[in-house]
């Protein structure tokens, strides 16, 4: 209230707010749709969070609701910060991304031992080592550890295609990221990530570790369907939080506004703008894999770099990566010319997971050719 006792007038919407609300109308009309039980969402311009709301109840049943501090599995978007986090260390000096595996992991071999000793890094993050389609995924599903699995199964693993140009999407492969960086600073996975990533950004509820989850009050549990609109909580199960690296971290919408900031660009004192260039520069077409948004882009409209997709949407470029893990599913997307981003986090695996990024940028495109009229 003002001073004489009068309503503050609200400042006017501008064509970013009117954007942002309609896309969120959209959004908690499909939630509806779809019954899915919770989901969280960020939009972010530039610098400024334009809107981020939490939907639907951490429990179903039950009377807590999602927030934007309520914590959820993002899955594979952990790759992002995957790719991001060496190119920090590049950024210093202390890697640089043709340094050979073998550099670091001197036992690391394959069937093919020629092959494995001219793996580089960029190698490791962009699934271009040559190994097959999910190599050792299943047995990252038994909880083995990744270095028990290079250590006993690397050795004997087939090889597929030829280092840098054969793309096959990986887990274990990725992972031993993690080991390169411990073996070049002494520092775990989890030290870095909160040092050089959630520590500056503010990711204040963001973790890569089984404990943490458990010990955070505010968390969704995974829900399945038992029947159209009926859905019950699910365990949070350990799994991939030996391989976090590939999918074993936790974080709020929040955070994850704070993360697209950065990705945007916006937090030049954490990451360069030199450093997302190389990180997010498309190494491998990956047309002979599934489509991604088959509705949305063609098949050749798709890259990966490192921890990333690379999407052309008729002539924009859409940095991307969806997440799927212990029932929970989550996507994040951003077009840096524009500075636009957007991340949602799903307590359930909802078919809204499959269009909601399709339609973000189709209304965003809207708007733009709005602005260009006027």
């Amino acid at each position: 209230m003002a001073e004489n006792g009068k309503a503050t007038p609200k400042r006017p919407l501008t064509r970013l707010d009117t954007f942002a609300r309609d896309y969120a109308r959209y959004f908690e009309a499909n939630l509806q749709l779809t019954n899915t039980p919770g989901a969280a969402l960020v939009i972010v311009k530039d610098t400024q969070v334009l809107f981020m709301k939490g939907y639907g109840l951490r429990v179903a049943g039950k009377s807590d609701s999602i927030d934007e501090n309520t914590v959820f599995r993002i899955g594979s978007l952990s790759k992002g910060f995957a790719g991001v986090l060496p190119g920090l260390l590049v950024q210093d000096s202390q890697l640089h991304w043709n340094d050979r595996v073998k550099d670091y992991c001197p036992d690391f071999t394959l069937r093919d031992p020629k092959q494995a000793s001219r793996l580089e890094l960029w190698h490791l993050l962009s699934h271009t080592t040559g190994l097959p389609y999910h190599a050792f995924t299943n047995l990252i599903e038994q909880d083995y550890s990744v270095q028990r699995i290079v250590k006993e199964y690397f050795p004997i693993a087939p090889v597929s295609g030829k280092e840098g140009t054969f793309y096959a999407y990986q887990n274990v492969a990725l992972c031993i990221m993690e080991e390169v960086m411990f073996q070049r600073t002494g520092k775990t996975y989890a030290q870095l990530l909160s040092e050089r990533i959630f520590n500056p950004l503010g990711m204040r509820h963001s973790s890569c570790d089984f404990h943490s989850i458990q010990n955070e009050p505010n968390k969704t549990p995974p829900h399945v369907q038992t029947g159209w609109g009926s859905w019950h909580p699910d365990k949070i199960s350990s799994s991939y939080y030996n391989a976090a690296a590939a999918g074993g971290i936790n974080a709020s919408i929040h955070d994850m506004g704070q993360w697209l900031i950065c990705l945007l660009g916006y937090r030049q004192d954490v990451a360069w703008t030199t450093t997302l260039d190389q990180v997010f520069k498309p190494v491998v077409k990956t047309d002979k894999e599934r489509r991604i948004f088959p509705r949305w882009l063609p098949r050749d409209a798709a890259a990966y770099a490192m921890g990333w997709r690379v999407l052309d949407d008729q002539g924009d470029t859409i940095i991307y990566h969806g997440g799927y893990v212990n029932g929970y599913k989550s996507e994040i997307a951003l077009n840096r010319k524009d500075g636009i981003g957007i991340c949602v986090l799903f307590n359930a695996a909802t078919p809204l997971s499959n269009n909601c990024v399709p339609e973000f940028f189709q209304q965003w495109k809207k708007v733009q050719s709005l602005v260009k009229r006027h």
